[in-house]
């Protein structure tokens, strides 16, 4: 179970207002990026999402998880997943893939596995902006 921070006013806005989407929303975008949440109910209360269930892997839950929460208008994403592995990084002003890389799994050229964790949120390696929080892979070699 796991309990992961956003930043409110950064994100994909999926409609106008600065309020969080109804699930309804949420759902539609998941499933918009191709993500499989059989098993899975997400539900808002307030600028907080709930994702409960089971039926997915870890890495899907995890994107799930990503994709609900780099919306604008979402603080937090509750998961009663076992999230005991999961490992993300927000981005900050001036970060890169490449810096990020380095930061978490200690080499720049490690970037492309960061990139591919976080696909289909990224359509681009430079497409990442600060406020945004990215999956850092734990299982990729080193």
């Amino acid at each position: 179970m796991g309990l992961w921070s956003f930043v409110k006013d950064s994100g994909k806005s999926l409609f106008g207002g600065d309020d969080a989407p109804d699930a309804e929303v949420l759902k539609n975008e998941v499933t918009d990026l191709g993500l499989d949440t059989s098993g899975l109910d997400i539900s808002v209360e307030g600028d907080a999402v709930k994702v409960v269930g089971e039926g997915v892997d870890q890495e899907t839950r995890e994107k799930i998880v990503l994709a609900v929460g780099n919306v604008s208008g979402v603080a937090s994403v509750q998961d009663d997943g076992d999230g005991s592995d999961t490992v993300f990084h927000t981005v900050e002003r001036g970060d890169t893939l490449s810096a990020i890389a380095k930061k978490t799994l200690g080499s720049a050229n490690r970037y492309t596995e960061i990139f591919e964790a976080n696909k289909p949120m990224l359509s681009h390696p430079d497409k990442i902006y600060p406020g945004q929080v990215l999956r850092i892979p734990q299982d990729a070699s080193a």
